[in-house]
């Protein structure tokens, strides 16, 4: 079992139709057919969206997002139209919400990956591939890759894994034109992103990107190089050959699985709520990795 421990409520508002509750947003679409996505404070952990949110954790990664689609407009276009939460919305939507051009999203994440860890690790470590590209010998858990990859997943229903998947794979289920549209934006993108982040101190591990068409074009979709889509790992401690500290949820992670929580992953029941030591700690994790890429304090 997986999913939600307790599956909120969806808020109405006058003007908006509520289309889906998804792990961490709600997605509206207002009169004029624009999506609206509002980012809650819920997080999720092994498949499951914890009883237990993160303050602010909805408004942070909203402002990071809408920070690199800044920097990288003039590599693709993205589907922000607006950042005013919609009339008769309640106050606590203001900072966490976007109004979006409504895409034909493509079923594919698109994954970009400049170091070896996570699922990729585990797949080199069984074939030297990851997603049927061969890499070389002698890489471990942190290493930097000769170039990055594009390793595409299938897009999971919530609760369920997303699923790697060759790029023959993807050209098979999207054509061949979109495919090798998907893989250079994606990289383009990820060079771009690690650059920047490497200039702060950041190494950009590997990230996941949506895209989705506007008329005939590609656009840049969803929520873009925040904690909860990539890995961020600080260079002054990074060392191949172990798992890195990470800007991201990991203290929650730690905590479930730790004897503390008397919590069995393995087993049916949903994991408890979080203490508010590792609610504070993984709140904390967010600001900082917010204020050193942006260069700008949370306030």
């Amino acid at each position: 079992m997986s999913g939600f421990v307790e599956k909120p409520e969806p808020i109405q508002v006058p003007g908006l139709v509520h289309l889906h509750t998804g792990k961490v947003r709600e997605l509206y679409r207002n009169e004029a057919g624009d999506l609206v996505m509002v980012a809650s404070d819920r997080i999720s952990a092994y498949d499951w969206v914890l009883p237990t949110e993160i303050p602010d954790k909805g408004r942070i990664l909203t402002q990071l997002s809408l920070w690199w689609f800044d920097r990288l407009a003039d590599l693709v276009p993205n589907h922000v139209i607006s950042t005013e939460p919609p009339e008769h919305a309640p106050a606590d939507w203001a900072g966490r919400t976007l109004v979006c051009t409504s895409l034909r999203m493509v079923p594919v994440e698109c994954v970009a990956r400049g170091y070896l860890t996570g699922s990729g690790l585990a797949e080199y470590n069984a074939s030297r591939t990851v997603c049927g590209l061969a890499l070389p010998e002698g890489l471990v858990d942190g290493s930097e890759l000769p170039a990055p990859i594009f390793t595409p997943a299938t897009k999971a229903e919530v609760g369920d894994h997303d699923e790697n998947v060759s790029y023959e794979e993807v050209a098979r289920q999207v054509g061949a034109e979109t495919a090798a549209q998907l893989r250079q934006l994606t990289l383009a993108v990820y060079s771009r992103a690690r650059d920047i982040a490497r200039e702060r101190g950041i190494i950009l591990a590997d990230t996941k990107f949506e895209f989705g068409y506007d008329g005939d074009r590609l656009v840049l979709a969803d929520e873009v190089l925040t904690p909860d889509s990539s890995r961020f790992w600080p260079a002054d401690s990074w060392q191949p050959g172990r798992p890195q500290p990470s800007y991201d949820k990991q203290f929650v992670r730690d905590w479930l699985t730790s004897p503390e929580s008397g919590w069995d992953r393995t087993g049916e029941q949903p994991p408890p709520p979080l203490p508010e030591q590792v609610v504070e700690a993984t709140r904390a994790k967010y600001i900082e990795a917010y204020e050193r890429l942006t260069g700008t304090s949370w306030s």
